[in-house]
């Protein structure tokens, strides 16, 4: 054997020497990952991740766009609401406006309806003045008529005035008695009180005649038993008897029936 074959037969030796130390008998354990490399269930090199993309834009310029975005939003809002207040403004304006005429409109209205009502006072007025003077007594100038109707002292006052004349106020011997006549005529045979338009509610013992006016004639009962006027302070309006004429004093609350006299313009 020559010296090149000598030295390939030491190297070889070499290469099958057990190395020194403590040698582990166990078969070797191989991991997981290799034996799935080894079956081909895994590539031998893993592809590496994709780096996520990067915007160009940075945080700041990105929170800066969204404050323009959401100014741009709020400009445009702020728009529409301007518009709906100028809108709602010129609305209220025409409105108003309509308002205004429609109050003139009531004001004349208004008018008209108190013009009308005055007419309709008038009316009445003048139809019962025609009524009493054609249903009445005539006497001279005036004209009376009697209301079979129950009022008290003030009431009856109004409804004369109502009818266009003013309770009965007989100022003489002659309007007393020919007054006298037509109310026992009117009631014949019974016996009614009629309220006059003669008090004394402003002073006791002043007796007025309602258009205010002093009374200087008087036609009281005489009787002993029953002298007239006998109720002081209570009793300060009067009332005609239709069965004799004579006057009494009476509580002004009460309700009897009334006479009214009503001017003649024909007579006039």
């Amino acid at each position: 054997m020559g010296p090149a074959a000598t030295s390939l037969a030491l190297l070889c030796l070499c290469s099958l020497r057990v190395p020194t130390g403590t040698v582990d008998a166990s078969p070797t354990q191989t991991s997981p990952q290799e034996m799935k490399r080894a079956r081909g269930d895994v590539p031998d090199s893993l592809p590496e991740p994709e780096p996520e993309p990067t915007s160009p834009v940075s945080d700041f310029e990105n929170s800066y766009n969204y404050v323009l975005s959401r100014l741009a939003g709020m400009d445009q809002a702020i728009h529409k609401l301007n518009v709906g207040h100028y809108t709602l403004d010129v609305k209220v304006s025409q409105l108003m406006d309509r308002l205004s005429r429609m109050d003139a409109k009531v004001g004349e209205l208004e008018d008209n309806i108190r013009e009308v009502y005055q007419h309709s006072k008038d009316n009445r007025k003048e139809m019962g003045r025609l009524e009493g003077c054609q249903k009445g007594r005539r006497l001279g100038y005036k004209c009376y008529l009697v209301y079979n109707n129950l009022e008290d002292y003030a009431g009856a006052s109004r409804k004369c005035l109502e009818r266009g004349g003013r309770m009965a106020m007989p100022r003489d011997r002659k309007e007393q008695e020919a007054l006298a006549d037509y109310v026992k005529s009117f009631f014949h045979p019974g016996n009614w009180p009629v309220w006059l338009g003669i008090n004394d509610l402003r002073s006791e013992g002043l007796y007025l005649f309602e258009d205010g006016t002093r009374v200087s004639y008087f036609q009281w009962r005489k009787h002993f038993l029953s002298s007239q006027p006998d109720g002081g302070r209570r009793e300060n309006c009067v009332a005609m008897s239709s069965d004799d004429g004579d006057w009494w004093d009476h509580y002004c609350d009460r309700t009897m029936n009334y006479i009214c006299e009503f001017d003649d313009r024909v007579a006039l």
